[in-house]
């Protein structure tokens, strides 16, 4: 049984936090569970409500995820995603052994805005299709984007059912797009936005607003607003061609 050190000046729950941390770095795999919180308590001699703390900490630090109904479940680690030319969700989940799950959440058709027609270059009340998507792996949501579509980008998109997108216009319409810029911030969420990501409020996202071009037409096809989750994804910006290192080393 771990050590707890009373009168250390660290308090008990940090010091669990810190025995847990590090069972799941050195222990416990992805997916794999957190004994039940009694367990935990009657492990560490303590009473559920300081063993509860501890484990609200690795939450809030992305380690773990309280499943109702289950218990606790160490997280996958996180992705690195890099924004580039070809910025691919899906093909960078591939890459790593894993696989992407796209879900589509609504799709309408609206007026195009200041913003949204700026970004697609059509005029302001032009008609565009607004694409809702949840992105993730395994039941763990990552991002959330809104997506914006004009001309044939659009029209292609409206058989869209969920999946990768850019697979989708580029295998219905022959439409490859190519990230020609984007503008990365942090921000805190909305609530409905919080809801869908499954994270607290008070945690930033990582917001990128990106705009997607066909470089063959010279057109602009897609303006899109991502929200990811910063516990589960490093943003990786490098030049195309040069040797990288994995941020997840250092």
């Amino acid at each position: 049984m771990p050590q707890l050190v009373r009168q250390s000046g660290i308090a008990v729950w940090a010091q669990i936090a810190a025995a847990l941390r590090a069972e799941i770095g050195h222990g416990l795999d992805e997916d794999d569970w957190l004994p039940a919180e009694s367990e935990l308590a009657a492990r560490f001699g303590v009473n559920r409500h300081t063993l509860r703390r501890a484990v609200e900490e690795l939450i809030a630090e992305g380690l773990v995820e309280r499943v109702h109904g289950r218990g606790t479940r160490v997280l996958a680690r996180g992705l690195v995603y890099g924004i580039g030319r070809d910025t691919r969700f899906t093909e960078r989940l591939a890459a790593s052994g894993r696989t992407a799950q796209v879900t589509l959440l609504d799709s309408d058709e609206i007026a195009a805005d200041g913003g949204v027609a700026r970004h697609l270059r059509v005029a302001e009340g032009a008609p565009v299709l607004r694409l809702r998507t949840l992105r993730g792996e395994r039941g763990l949501p990552y991002a959330l984007t809104l997506h914006f579509l004009a001309g044939e980008a659009a029209e292609a998109a409206r058989s869209y059912s969920g999946g990768s997108l850019t697979r989708h216009l580029r295998e219905s319409a022959g439409i490859a797009l190519d990230r020609v810029e984007s503008l990365i911030t942090a921000r805190l969420p909305l609530p409905e936005d919080a809801l869908a990501l499954r994270m607290p409020r008070t945690q930033p996202v990582l917001r990128i607003k990106g705009v997607n071009a066909c470089r063959e037409r010279g057109v602009v096809q897609e303006y899109a607003i991502s929200q990811f989750r910063g516990d589960r994804i490093q943003l990786s910006v490098a030049e195309p061609g040069w040797p990288t290192e994995d941020p997840r080393s250092d």
